[in-house]
């Protein structure tokens, strides 16, 4: 689920072709162990207009899923994948079989070892959850509502486990090292006051006061010119305490 939609048997992977049974796929996956009422699935496989026998039409791709899962040995004990429930479907299947949910867990226990400050652990989990990630989330599936909605999602949690791991790594003392690796980042997502922030730490923490002024400088003008606003207060606070800095270092 993190980047294009895939069935992975040992070393062969497989999706769907039929566009909507791949969209069907990703609504399963991402509810795995729950059901997906017929109803949500057609809102999402039809977002405008549903076809006159909607119901019909999503229990043969549902058929053509099962089948597939058959021929690619996707198997669960033996017990059916794919289960028909009087309001739905659902998806039976080992949560660690989804990278999607081992990635929410590792970055949950990441989280976990911050709070008791082991910063070191915390980094080397984030990086390896991250490092799973093969692209932009539901990247090859037509999005209705629903999926279109889980994308923009899983991009933020993707955000939000960068701005953790980079916070771990400031902490455990690679300043040197993440300028690149944020630089980086920020091309990616160049409005990220977060990321800038933690840029101007690094800096800051490097002895580049200098570069770290001029980091606030670029993002005021992008916010200025793309959105007509200032960086928020607490951006702010650590560009003036960076200039103080700056200034006694110089007398």
């Amino acid at each position: 689920m993190l980047g294009p939609v895939e069935v992975v048997v040992g070393d062969r992977e497989f999706a769907p072709k039929p566009r909507k049974v791949h969209q069907l796929l990703a609504m399963l996956l991402l509810r795995a162990g729950r059901i997906v009422p017929i109803e949500t699935l057609a809102e999402e496989l039809w977002p405008e207009e549903k076809p006159k026998r909607a119901r019909a039409t999503a229990q043969t791709y549902v058929y053509q899923l099962r089948r597939m899962f058959k021929e690619w040995g996707v198997a669960t004990g033996g017990e059916e994948v794919l289960v028909t429930r009087q309001s739905g479907y659902v998806l039976r299947i080992d949560p660690e079989q989804v990278d999607l949910f081992v990635f929410q867990r590792i970055v949950q226990q990441s989280r976990d070892l911050l709070r008791r400050h082991e910063h070191d652990a915390a980094a080397k989990l984030l990086r390896s959850a991250l490092g799973m990630w093969t692209g932009s989330p539901l990247s090859d599936v037509a999005c209705g509502p629903t999926l279109a909605a889980e994308a923009i999602a899983l991009q933020e949690q993707r955000r939000n486990a960068q701005h953790l791991w980079i916070e771990a790594e400031i902490e455990v003392g690679g300043h040197h090292e993440l300028i690149s690796e944020l630089r980086l980042l920020i091309v990616a997502n160049p409005l990220d006051e977060t990321l800038h922030g933690q840029l101007m730490r690094v800096l800051g923490r490097s002895g580049r006061r200098s570069d770290a002024l001029d980091a606030f400088h670029d993002l005021r003008k992008d916010l200025n010119d793309r959105l007509g606003i200032e960086p928020g207060a607490e951006l702010r606070k650590l560009y003036h305490e960076l200039l103080i800095a700056d200034r006694e270092q110089q007398r």
